[in-house]
C-alpha cells in the first residue's frame, strides 16, 4: 500500500510540475537522444541511398531535415522531400523508452489519415544507433507495416545521420544526411 501511495504522490508531482519529471531511458538511448538534441537548430541535407529506382517518389529529390528541441523530453525534426514539407519525425523520452514517430500533415496542416506511426527503441543498443520496431498503434493503422523496423544512426564524428526502414527484414528505404556547413 505504501508503494502505491508513493507512486501516486510522485505522479501527482510530475503532473503539476511539467518539465521536472523526465522519463528515464536506458544509457544507450539516452546518449543517442542527447546527440540528437545537440544538433538543435542544425539543418541536414541528404539524399536517398536506397532504393535507386527513379520511379520512387523520394529518389532524385533533395532531402532536408531541421532539428528542433521542443523540451527536455522531445525533439521534432521536420523532413522535407523537395517542396513537400508534410513530414515531421518526433523523438520523445517516455516512461516506456525512446519513442520515434512519423507525423504527417495535409496541405492545410490537419493530420494526414496515416500519421503517428513508429515505435519504441530497442533498449541496450549502442549510443550511435537506435532501432524502432513498429508498435501496436502502427500495426493497427498499417497492418502491412507490422514488421517495420526504423533505424536512426549517427556517425561517430556526428556529421552524418542515416535513416532507414526495413520491412520483413528487407531494406525498403534509406536516406543519408550531412550536417550543413
Amino acid at each position: 500500500m505504501r508503494k502505491i501511495l508513493l507512486t501516486l504522490v510522485a505522479l501527482a508531482f510530475c503532473l503539476t510540475s511539467p518539465g521536472r519529471c523526465q522519463a528515464t531511458l536506458d544509457p544507450a538511448s539516452e546518449a543517442f537522444f542527447q546527440r540528437i538534441r545537440q544538433m538543435d537548430g542544425r539543418t541536414l541535407i541528404g539524399t536517398t541511398a536506397h532504393p535507386t529506382d527513379p520511379d520512387h517518389d523520394m529518389v532524385g529529390k533533395p532531402l532536408t531535415l531541421q532539428v528542433k528541441v521542443l523540451s527536455a523530453d522531445e525533439v521534432q525534426i521536420p523532413f522535407a522531400v523537395g517542396e513537400d514539407n508534410s513530414r515531421t519525425w518526433i523523438l520523445k523520452r517516455t516512461p516506456q523508452g525512446l519513442l520515434f514517430k512519423h507525423d504527417h500533415r495535409l496541405p492545410d496542416g490537419s493530420p494526414d489519415p496515416v500519421t503517428n506511426y513508429g515505435g519504441l527503441a530497442v533498449p541496450g543498443l549502442m549510443s550511435g544507433i537506435q532501432l524502432f520496431p513498429a508498435d501496436a498503434e502502427t500495426a493497427r493503422m498499417l497492418p502491412e507495416a507490422v514488421s517495420n523496423v526504423w533505424c536512426l544512426q549517427v556517425s561517430p564524428d556526428g556529421r552524418t545521420l542515416v535513416y532507414s526502414l526495413e520491412r520483413h527484414q528487407q531494406p525498403r528505404y534509406e536516406a543519408r544526411f550531412e550536417l550543413a556547413q
